[in-house]
């Protein structure tokens, strides 16, 4: 009965949190308000923390119960949660992120009038991406997996007076969900199969078509998780409050399609179609975000396409057949790319703007927030002992086995993953130190009294030395983050840690020198072009590559020519069918009728001498017809 309560109230407490959030009265005052706005927001997030600890001490077995909801024929819909050692450690993972967005964006958004619903909607996204994690249903996953949706939209547009804002918001809610569609479909022909949408049952059961019921989860993985060809949502959500861009970046949103593959991964080991497609999928998206990032010059932006080639290490690694090795990264990535976000918005708000080129020289006004971006970006790019370094050479060794023919994938996705992983860390730690070099060093540049943000990320320019640390609410937040940022990578050594993921030992081995080479020589050439022409940008030196990269590759242009254009036409012939000959033929029924009506109503108001003869003549008519009719039979 206690494991029921908890393991229940981990994705209910923050949603309920969120509804009262919602409700609160608007008439009270807007300080009261917000208070208890943020009172709510941060206790949901606390004590579904608190909820996620004690399970993780407390329980020796997995968390599993569900009860029969509801039943449509021969198939039944369970509420109820499955908690493994693993999912446990996400739903840390997930609150500990939840928990600080929430505290940091009470300083944040601290003039926001819409600050109540925006806190609200941060907890319902929270249990939500907490009902992915823990739901025991197929259908019951569904429903966490489209609420987040609905909140992103509500996040991502939270600032309605930027025009970029809601644009971003609809294009991240169209385009997952497309992928979403394929989601629901697999969902369905899974469930089917197995006559049960239990995920226990699914995994047990030899579904039909087992590969196109993977393939369209896929799809859905591919939207939610950014992954080519659905990726191109994720850049333009930086229009988004920085808080929301670490919430989604780090706990929720792309995180959820790579723990639905782990959840799903007996299934997908079975069919080395799926995990050649996500291999094709991973290695394509791994190296596209990177080279993306290279030739940025939105702070924010940069950050998001890292995350999108990040993504592909995870989903390189569940293509390679190891689960466990994503879902290390997919930790470690929370934990750094949450600090990153985070420490971006101590930036943003001190020097008014997004723009690289108009930062350069903050490392003596932001010292802490320095440090903080040197732990975030080394552990981004897998400097050793930082926790990046340890996830991401545990998918580089699955790779590199699955290439000997090890694992259920064929060897070339191995083949393929490893040499997309080892460039990607070479280009990551290049764009990485760019970033560090650009923001922090160097002399500060000309920055102007614009607002190239929202409210929230932008303000005015007070010249280079009025730019400071962050206040105590934003800054705690950010240097927390940093310990787990430097340390979790080593949690690898702890026997439990190991088990609860079923993780392997480190291997400091000969495999670990061609990526720190490669390491080394990406930074190096960074810091080399940035130190030989002081002040000039090192992308300068991709040439007539730079606004390929900066434009990403134009997929969006592509999507626009193949998919929205030919759509929209569809829809402009579909609406012209409709008005000219749908609505035209019924609009000319009622007139045709109308007008006969007039026309017989004129007749009975004729004069009886004129009604005689036309009776006459009408019965005249008649009679010669009949006649003829007659002598013709």
């Amino acid at each position: 009965m206690i494991a029921e309560v908890f393991g229940t109230a981990l994705f209910g407490v923050p949603v309920l949190a969120g509804l009262l959030g919602l409700l609160l009265p608007a008439g009270d005052g807007g300080r009261a308000r917000r208070r208890r706005a943020a009172g709510l927001g941060i206790a949901g997030a606390a004590l579904a923390l608190a909820d996620a600890v004690f399970l993780l001490v407390v329980a020796d077995d997995p968390v599993e119960f569900g009860v029969q909801a509801v039943r449509f024929g021969d198939l039944p819909i369970t509420f109820g949660v499955s908690l493994g050692p693993a999912a446990l450690y996400v739903a840390l993972a997930v609150t500990v992120v939840a928990l600080f967005v929430q505290i940091y964006s009470v300083g944040y958004l601290h003039d926001d009038p819409r600050y109540a619903p925006y806190a609200a909607q941060i907890s319902i996204f929270t249990g939500a991406m907490l009902l992915v994690v823990s739901a025991n249903d197929l259908i019951m996953l569904l429903v966490g997996w489209e609420v987040m949706g609905v909140c992103s939209y509500l996040l991502i547009g939270h600032d309605r007076r930027l025009p970029e804002a809601p644009r971003a918001a609809v294009k991240a809610f169209l385009v997952t969900r497309v992928g979403d569609v394929g989601f629901l479909l697999g969902i369905a022909l899974l469930g089917v199969s197995a006559g049960s949408f239990e995920i226990s049952a699914v995994l047990a059961s030899s579904p039909a078509h087992l590969t196109v019921a993977l393939l369209l989860i896929l799809a859905g993985v591919a939207g939610k998780s950014a992954q080519f060809p659905l990726h191109t949502w994720l850049p333009d959500a930086m229009a988004g409050p920085t808080p929301i861009s670490a919430l989604i970046h780090a706990a929720t949103m792309v995180a959820a399609g790579v723990y639905v593959v782990f959840r799903l991964f007996p299934l997908f080991a079975r069919s080395p179609g799926a995990l050649a497609t996500l291999g094709v999928m991973a290695a394509i998206t791994l190296l596209l975000g990177a080279l993306a990032a290279t030739a940025q010059d939105d702070l924010k932006r940069v950050l998001a396409w890292s995350t999108v080639s990040q993504i592909g290490y995870m989903t390189g690694a569940l293509a390679v057949g190891s689960p466990a090795a994503a879902l290390f990264h997919l930790l470690t990535h929370a934990a750094f790319k949450a600090l990153l976000f985070l420490a971006a918005g101590a930036v943003i708000h001190a020097v008014g703007t997004n723009l690289i080129s108009r930062m350069g020289g903050l490392r003596t006004h932001l010292p802490r927030t320095f440090w903080a971006f040197v732990i975030g970006l080394g552990a981004l790019a897998g400097l050793p002992p930082l926790a990046g370094f340890w996830s991401k050479e545990n998918v580089l060794v699955a790779a590199a086995h699955a290439a000997d023919g090890q694992g259920p994938a064929p060897a070339w996705v191995g083949w393929m993953v490893w040499v997309a992983g080892l460039l990607g860390v070479a280009i990551t730690a290049w764009y990485a130190t760019r970033l560090l070099l650009r923001t922090f060093f160097g002399h500060a540049r000309s920055r102007t009294d614009e607002w190239h943000v929202g409210f929230d990320d932008a303000r005015y320019e007070r010249g280079p030395g009025a730019a400071h640390d962050p206040p105590g609410l934003m800054l705690w937040p950010v240097q927390l983050l940093a310990i787990p940022a430097a340390l979790l990578g080593l949690a690898a050594f702890l026997p439990g840690f190991r088990s609860a993921l079923e993780l392997e030992a480190p291997h400091l081995e000969i495999s670990i020198v061609l990526p720190l080479v490669l390491l080394a020589l990406g930074a190096g050439s960074s810091w080399w072009l940035w130190h030989t022409a002081p002040g000039v940008d090192p992308a300068q030196a991709l040439g007539r590559l730079r606004p390929l990269f900066a434009a990403g590759f134009r997929l969006d242009d592509v999507q626009d020519r193949l998919v929205v254009r030919p759509v929209r036409a569809l829809a402009t012939a579909l609406r012209l069918l409709d008005e000219r000959v749908v609505d035209a033929a019924v609009e000319g029924t009622g007139s045709s009728t109308t007008r006969l009506g007039v026309v017989l109503a004129n007749a009975h108001r004729a004069a009886l001498p004129r009604a005689v003869v036309a009776v006459f003549a009408g019965a005249l008519v008649l009679g010669v017809v009949a006649a003829i009719y007659g002598a013709a039979s």
